[in-house]
């Protein structure tokens, strides 16, 4: 792995490696946790990666790759299947590269890596536990997929370090959702930072400055709001309704709401 790619070979994997794949033109990624014999546990909504329930849902599945018409003899999960999910890697794949995604990165090489989605500054729990996590989690659940508040890179995450936001609000904590919509330029286009420069190169420099500084501060290794959930009790509350995950909703300024947990 390198500065500028995330790129593994299958021999390199090993069981609790967060692995991802972009889809079509890099729009995004499909996370989940590689658990052996090249099968894959993921999260996913109705047979898709993505769902807003908006008009963001045409513009993701477009760059979704095409689905084989003949059903995989090695993967059971079905393409109306939705929740957490067992597959095997040329499902999840779907035909596109493999990436793992970075763990206990250094700030220069987070903030050198300038896509959300690919690496953070958390530290991984044992690959054991990971797995046992991803598991649990594919027999009991990680509640309702939401693009921008518990997606496929929070189940990933959660997995590999227990972590959520713990506020009153909604879980999540993923990098790529940023990326997606363009939050960061939105932000500088709407405060008061337009008035350091009218210059579109100036505009430029300053938007990817702010980009990078709100990818730095919500990343869930850097955040001091977050605890660790063991994934018994993480269940136990999406059971009993103690958390919960708010259906989608596109905000009007394109700039994704804090993802926190209800606790």
């Amino acid at each position: 792995m390198g500065l500028l790619s995330n790129r593994v070979t299958r021999e390199s994997l090993k069981p609790g490696d967060h692995i991802y794949s972009w889809r079509t033109a890099y729009i995004y990624a499909h996370h989940g946790i590689y658990v052996g014999d090249d099968t894959v546990i993921h999260f996913t909504r109705r047979g898709q990666e993505v769902g807003t329930g908006t008009a963001l849902d045409l513009l993701l599945t477009s760059s979704a790759p095409a689905r084989a018409r003949e059903r995989c003899p090695t993967c059971t999960a079905s393409e109306e299947e939705h929740g957490v999910i067992f597959s095997c890697l040329n499902c999840f794949l779907a035909g596109g590269i493999l990436y793992r995604f970075e763990y206990s990165v250094t700030p220069a090489l987070f903030l050198a890596k300038a896509r959300g989605g690919t690496c953070t500054l958390a530290v991984s729990d044992e690959d054991d536990i990971v797995v046992h996590r991803a598991k649990y989690l594919l027999q009991n659940g990680f509640g309702c997929y939401n693009v921008f508040k518990n997606n496929c890179e929070d189940f990933a995450i959660y997995c590999k370090t227990e972590l959520l936001v713990a506020e009153q609000g909604r879980i999540g904590q993923s990098g790529q959702a940023v990326s997606i919509i363009g939050g960061p330029l939105a932000a500088v286009l709407s405060s008061p930072l337009r008035m350091l420069t009218t210059n579109v190169y100036g505009m430029a420099v300053t938007a990817f400055g702010v980009y990078c500084a709100s990818r730095y501060a919500t990343d869930i290794g850097m955040r001091g709001d977050v605890v660790k959930i063991p994934v018994e009790e993480l269940t136990r509350r999406l059971a009993t309704g103690l958390l919960q995950v708010v259906e989608s909703q596109m905000p009007m300024n394109l700039v994704p709401q804090s993802p926190q947990l209800v606790t």
